[in-house]
């Protein structure tokens, strides 16, 4: 009987040419996917190598202090506040030499990593387009804000207040995250752009790389998946500030989001080529009566149990954005059912639970 070891280092060729089993057939491997495969099992990431040709004098040092200041105000890391020290206590220096990761967050010149948004009224007819290129977290914020910008929003007045209650066309939560992951998981090395398209009743979402790892299109829809990460330092990074709020969970995060929108579909296709999500809807959401109320009191509850309790503590327990938290909380300041008592920032301040007459 013939028997051959595996080899620790993959992909291994045939004839020069590399294949995956894919059902009952063999699949040729494009380079996106043979690079991957070998970084896995190599353990690196391609973003925490150094740039080529790049040295310290090409970041922007105020960018770096901005992160490092959000950083240091979450808590999930210290970060000391000298720019140098902080990179190289996160890695993303390598004998003087930025990381990749370093110059795709940090770097003064425009690396052109593309982010294309449009408004199409019909795949073929375009309203309106934009190219968003830069800092990292410079083009997660100008992305977010130009595709509110082309949104819906619903208005409500209940009667109960004669403020009216704004409600998006989508659950802005589900759609940063949809972003943040193209931002976090893209294939850097591709020459094609994150391409975001937004119709009438739907937006979709197509990052030019497809799913990294082992993991598959039905794990995603599971709320129980190990997912990994093809950019390291990039996702350590958004952690750090929160804009991440815990490894491998998005996707748990954007079906709850939805869940609230009746009508509201989510969907994901993977190839070698890229990854494309969509979200769309049959009839726009016009009340939040419902939802408002079942998270508002879930979180009096809590405050009620436990009034020191912090936002990270109501983000832990209730599986929200730290934006989602704040949103709940300024609902039942504007309801008069809560007051801050002493700090604000956790430590010595406390929640105080008002009675309605």
């Amino acid at each position: 009987m013939l028997s051959v070891s595996e080899f620790p280092i993959k992909p291994v060729s045939t004839k020069g040419r590399y294949y995956k089993r894919l059902g009952n057939s063999n699949h040729l491997m494009s380079a996106s996917e043979i690079s991957d495969l070998y970084m896995q099992t190599m353990q690196y990431s391609w973003d925490s190598y150094p740039y080529l040709g790049a040295n310290m004098d090409d970041l922007n040092f105020e960018k770096i202090k901005s992160f490092i200041n959000k950083v240091n105000q979450v808590k999930r890391f210290s970060l000391p506040e000298n720019p140098v020290d902080a990179l190289f206590k996160l890695n993303m220096i390598k004998v003087e030499t930025p990381t990749n990761a370093a110059m795709i967050l940090f770097s003064k010149e425009n690396l052109r990593y593309n982010v294309h948004i449009g408004r199409f009224k019909t795949a073929s007819m375009i309203i309106a387009d934009k190219m968003i290129n830069g800092n990292l977290f410079d083009v997660l914020e100008d992305a977010m804000q130009t595709i509110v910008g082309h949104l819906k929003f619903a208005f409500e007045i209940t009667g109960k207040t004669t403020q009216r209650t704004e409600i998006p066309e989508y659950p802005m939560d589900a759609i940063r995250e949809l972003l943040v992951n193209a931002l976090v998981h893209r294939d850097y090395q591709s020459p094609t752009d994150i391409q975001i398209r937004i119709y009438d009743n739907s937006i979709t979402f197509f990052n030019p790389s497809g799913l990294f790892g082992n993991i598959t299109e039905e794990q995603l829809k599971t709320d129980n998946y190990q997912a990994s990460t093809r950019n390291k330092q990039i996702a350590e990074v958004f952690y750090l500030t929160n804009d991440i709020e815990k490894y491998g969970s998005g996707f748990i995060r954007i079906r709850k989001a939805i869940a609230k929108y009746p009508t509201m579909k989510f969907s994901f296709s993977n190839s070698g080529h890229g990854f494309l999500t969509e979200i769309s809807y049959e009839n726009q959401k016009t009340t939040v009566e419902t939802t408002v109320e079942t998270t508002v009191e879930t979180i009096l509850k809590l405050i009620e149990q436990t009034p020191s309790i912090t936002q990270q503590q109501l983000i832990e327990k209730l599986n929200l954005s730290r934006r989602g938290v704040e949103w709940n909380i300024k609902k039942l300041k504007e309801k008069g059912l809560i007051i801050r008592r002493g700090s604000t920032r956790g430590e010595g301040g406390y929640w105080e639970v008002v009675n309605p007459d």
